[in-house]
């Protein structure tokens, strides 16, 4: 299947600083406990499935479960059994949205994200530990019927080595974003084409493909090598709009929109730079 697949946007900086909907500890899980706020989740979805129909891409579908592994359910004053039941109402939401937008193709996605925080590793977990972590909700995800799962604000390289771990036990197709800085590296440091290639020895090259996140194409153009192997493997970005560090960013109470027509045209820069690449087209494939 050869054509671009989109993927959404911030989901929830977008519903907490544009929709105005307070979402507890960042968790967009929250918004299928409301009629009304899951209204606003499903618009959000739909401006995107009218993006790819327009413009003749695909998209990913990814679930509102960022935030939805177990550690986060008794700081969101709900059992773990109730937060696996919010997992599963996310996916059968984009099985629903699929089955409206049936001519548009999408791959329906469980996004799984740290133990922690996105943009700060903290405590770095063992590689065990970690998948023996991360494999309840990634259970509870292709449970529900996912078809691939997405390791998204991914900060340290023994944490995306367990969730891939965990996706591979379950025979899922896995996609793992890194954050990364202003320097283009991950926030423990590690430089991002060390950090691909590690996850990949550790893995049997499992990973479907790699992307970057949370980082304006500034951060992080500079360190991609169109010569180098690991470089093929990223076969998407999740980009920030603004320009700003993750610590000037944690500080602000409005949103900073930074120049969208220059984000759009550095966006087109990349794609020209890097084309694809068969080597990215493997979740497609398999």
């Amino acid at each position: 299947m050869d054509r671009f697949f989109l993927t959404d946007a911030g989901l929830e900086t977008d519903i907490l600083f544009n929709k105005g909907i307070d979402l507890p500890l960042f968790s967009s899980v929250t918004l299928f406990t409301s009629d009304e706020r899951l209204d606003v989740l499903k618009a959000y979805y739909r401006d995107f499935l009218e993006l790819a129909r327009r413009t003749g891409a695909g998209l990913v579908l990814e679930s509102a479960t960022w935030r939805a592994s177990p550690d986060w359910a008794g700081p969101l004053e709900l059992s773990v059994a109730e937060l696996d039941a919010l997992n599963r109402a996310a996916i059968d939401l984009l099985r629903g949205l699929r089955a409206e937008y049936a001519d548009v193709p999408t791959v329906i996605s469980g996004c799984i994200g740290p133990r922690g925080d996105g943009y700060d590793p903290g405590r770095i977990m063992s590689v065990d530990e970690a998948q023996a972590y991360h494999a309840h909700q990634a259970g509870v995800l292709a449970a529900a019927g996912v078809e691939m799962l997405a390791a998204i604000t991914m900060t340290n390289i023994p944490e995306a080595v367990g969730i891939a771990n965990a996706a591979k036990a379950l025979a899922l197709p896995v996609a793992i974003s890194f954050t990364v800085e202003t320097d283009g590296r991950l926030p423990t440091g590690d430089a991002l084409g060390e950090a691909i290639g590690a996850v990949d020895a550790a893995t049997g090259v499992y990973p479907a493909y790699y992307m970057i996140n949370c980082a304006h194409p500034t951060h992080f153009d500079g360190v991609l090598d169109a010569d180098a192997p690991w470089t093929a493997r990223i076969g998407g970005v999740r980009a920030n709009a603004s320009c700003l560090s993750h610590a000037e960013l944690d500080a602000m109470t409005e949103l900073d929109v930074g120049d969208p027509a220059d984000l759009a045209a550095r966006h087109r820069a990349l794609i020209e730079r890097f084309p694809p690449d068969p080597r990215r087209r493997r979740l497609l494939r398999d």
